[in-house]
């Protein structure tokens, strides 16, 4: 919960701002005009000092202004880094309040200031989108703590103040030419890689503020009206994005109801109305709100305290559209988008022009997020894990998005932007030698012949299907659907979205896989309860045999669509042989319902599953009879094998693909499947990465479905493999003692001479 904040006494803070405007209209030299802004400041807060420090780009504060210090300290004293209680509040980034200055274990004296009769002290900082910028302070001889009313009007001058710097009000541009308002310089950031590729162009931030163009208000019962209203919209909003009334693309339930919750907060609702009783615009009371939130647990370690803080964005920012009248707008993007967000769910990707979005970085997130699923199958480059991201960048700065390194760059060089174009280039290249591969079949150099399946989602993947050489598509994720939609969808909507997917894969076939709901992804017009494990809870196969009417109609439409052609269904997540043969049970009896009212039945109808739960690989003696084929799902086999959470950063590369106990696993149902005659194929991640499908071939895995860009690499990788002998040079490691065989895989790669 936020703490409480007292009510702010309506006693001269609009007054004291509007005195503070005028001096800076008026006509003569900045210093001047400086040296009466502290004037002012200091007589309103019955202050002896009044003083401003502003951070230069070297990171030293610098005493800029002060009314009771010696005038000649100005530009004079500096301090470093976290120097004195000045650097202190900078990075703490919140108010200090003493009742005696030198008493306090930063306090940094400097002779040159004559502060040595000052004993009280309060320092605010000047925040501007969550980063300070500067100090506003105020001191007096009598030892005594500031009341929470100074403390409150001195927060909100210090935002007026800091946005007067950045507006160039108070000092010209060439004065603030080495001041931080916002990050300016070159800087790289490494994170992890989430999607592979390079993308150059300009930062788009997700759910983009609406700035506000004025921080004063003329009328202060009409900006508390304009507030309430908006408020009360928002709450209309979220509301009826819980109940199903209305849709938000993408987030979670839980995230739906911790914003249900904080907009209806009394507390929060309490900060924006004091912010406006004291003279600011709404739009500027929400950004003086943000800060404070920012300021407060942005470096929170707690993970539960930084998700707060990013739905608090998320409602600020969706507070400042209804304020502007642009609440349900969709966002335009320029041609060559960088997206960054904190996090996006894989249906907040979806919402945005594919043609336009070249790239995205990511402050949070795991590599198999499905946001990042999502990114991979758009062959859109993605960073994640970049740490302090968003307050690194502005709206339309020039990043570098390298998947291959997993680094961003913002505003990067001249000679850095000629290097990544040049990679750029280099990999069209590639891409076009993969072209040429396009039609060579994958056979390996002892005449092994792979088939390789492309993944796909959405129906737009059609459209790439022939350009990859894939021999059909072997897992078409059908919840994508269910997630970018506003309700339940219909009958109708899904039996035609399955009819354009079977013709657009033609006789390369379809292998469609049953909902895969629940864990992460939660529908917003669903009604689900929270779960301590998600990811091991009411998910996938369970949810559809305990809510049979949902899988039932998925399956109607399924066999609808077909009209007559081979279908192939899979159920995901299967734990139990019974589950199978219920979920079975389930497909015959639609196929019996077609049949009974004159409807063509499939041509061929195969029914298999996916091993996802490690329960499967020991009871497959009992699966496989009843199956026409089955799939390895390696993202989910993994976290249940090593109980680690895919969506957990701190765990989920903990375990590697090519470790032995996963290996082993993999030819142990490989082994399984070849002994009772059972198609299998591999449709996880780990098919698409050249090393980790030179494995999987050595294990004798002959069908990999993966995303479109690992089909040529993957292709090249195989058209250069010696299969028996990386099956012999692969089964000695089985037995290895170590945690991960990947460096000895790529050693046996290199030493047969494969193409990786």
């Amino acid at each position: 919960m936020l703490t409480p904040q007292p009510t702010l006494a309506i006693r001269g803070p609009r007054t004291l701002l509007r005195q503070i405007r005028e001096s800076m209209g008026a006509a003569g030299p900045t210093q001047a005009k400086l040296g009466a802004v502290v004037r002012i400041i200091a007589a309103s807060m019955v202050a002896e000092v009044c003083s401003i420090y502003l951070r230069r780009a070297s990171g030293e504060m610098e005493l800029f202004a002060t009314e009771g210090l010696d005038p000649e300290a100005v530009h004079v004293t500096q301090l470093k880094p976290g120097e004195g209680l000045v650097g202190e509040i900078m990075r703490i980034g919140r108010p200090l309040n003493l009742l005696d200055a030198a008493s306090h274990p930063a306090f940094s004296y400097r002779p040159e200031t004559g502060e040595d009769p000052f004993h009280a002290f309060l320092g605010v900082p000047l925040l501007r989108g969550g980063r300070a910028i500067g100090v506003l302070v105020v001191q007096n001889r009598a030892s005594r703590i500031y009341a929470e009313d100074d403390v409150e009007d001195l927060q909100i001058i210090a935002m007026v103040l800091a946005e007067m710097v950045a507006a160039g009000d108070l000092l010209s541009r060439d004065e603030l030419k080495d001041i931080e308002i916002a990050p300016h310089r070159s800087e790289r950031l490494k994170g992890a890689k989430f999607a592979d590729g390079l993308a150059f162009g300009v930062a788009v931030l997700h759910e983009a503020p609406v700035a506000a163009g004025r921080l004063l208000a003329d009328d202060v019962n009409a900006e508390e009206t304009r507030l309430t209203e908006a408020v009360d919209s928002l709450r209309a909003q979220i509301d009826g994005m819980i109940e199903g009334h209305e849709g938000l693309v993408g987030p979670s339930y839980d995230v739906l109801e911790a914003y249900r919750m904080l907009a209806h907060s009394r507390t929060w609702n309490r900060s924006l109305q004091d912010a406006v009783h004291s003279g600011l615009t709404a739009e500027a009371a929400v950004e003086r709100v943000r800060s404070e939130h920012r300021a407060g647990i942005g470096k929170a370690r707690d993970p539960y305290l930084r998700e707060r803080l990013h739905d608090l964005e998320d409602l600020n920012d969706r507070l400042l559209r209804h304020l502007s009248g642009d609440g349900a707008k969709a966002r335009r993007l320029p041609d060559n988008a960088i997206l960054v967000a904190r996090n996006l769910g894989p249906a907040d990707l979806l919402e945005y022009d594919r043609a336009k979005l070249k790239g995205l970085l990511l402050e949070e997130g795991s590599p198999a997020s499905h946001a990042a699923i999502v990114a991979r199958a758009m062959d859109i480059p993605c960073v994640g894990r970049l740490e302090g991201l968003r307050d690194r960048v502005s709206e339309g700065d020039p990043v570098i998005v390298d998947g291959e390194s997993a680094e961003a760059y913002l505003r990067p060089r001249p000679d850095v932007v000629r290097s990544i174009n040049a990679r750029i280039e280099v990999r069209a290249q590639r891409r076009a030698v993969f072209a040429k591969l396009r039609d060579v079949p994958a056979i390996t150099r002892d005449g092994a012949n792979i088939s390789l399946l492309m993944n796909a989602g959405l129906a737009v993947d059609l459209d790439i299907l022939p350009e990859t050489g894939a021999q059909g598509i072997g897992l078409f994720r059908t919840e994508f659907q269910f997630m970018v939609s506003d309700a339940l969808p219909k009958f109708s909507a899904q039996r035609d979205l399955y009819d354009h997917v079977l013709s657009g894969a033609g006789p390369l076939g379809v292998t469609f896989r049953t909902l895969d709901l629940g864990g992460d992804k939660v529908l917003p017009y669903t009604q689900t309860e929270r779960e301590e494990n998600p990811a091991l809870g009411w998910r996938a196969v369970r949810m559809g045999l305990d809510r049979p009417a949902l899988l039932r109609l998925q399956l109607r439409a399924l066999i609808a669509a077909a009209r007559g052609r081979p279908l192939r269904i899979m159920f995901p997540l299967v734990a139990a042989v019974d589950e199978f043969r219920a979920a079975r049970a389930l497909v015959d009896r639609e196929v019996a319902w077609a049949v009974r009212r004159g409807r063509p039945p499939p041509a061929r109808l195969e029914v298999g599953a996916m091993i996802e739960a490690p329960a499967l690989v020991w009871h497959l003696d009992a699966l496989l009879p009843l199956t026409d084929f089955v799939s390895v799902g390696t993202n989910d086999l993994l976290q249940y094998l090593f109980a680690a959470d895919r969506g957990n950063p701190r765990v989920a590369d903990r375990y590697d693909t090519l470790s032995p106990p996963f290996l082993r696993v993999l030819r142990e149902i490989r082994d399984a499947c070849a002994a009772g005659g059972t198609s299998v194929s591999v449709c996880g991640e780990m098919a698409g990465r050249p090393l980790e499908a030179f494995a999987l071939i050595a294990l004798g895995y002959d069908r990999l479905s993966m995303p479109p860009t690992g089909i040529g690499p993957v292709k090249q990788m195989i058209l250069s493999t010696d299969r028996e002998a990386a099956r012999r040079g692969l089964t000695g490691l089985l037995a290895s003692g170590s945690s991960t065989v990947r460096g000895e895989i790529e050693a046996l790669a290199r030493k047969i001479a494969v193409d990786l």
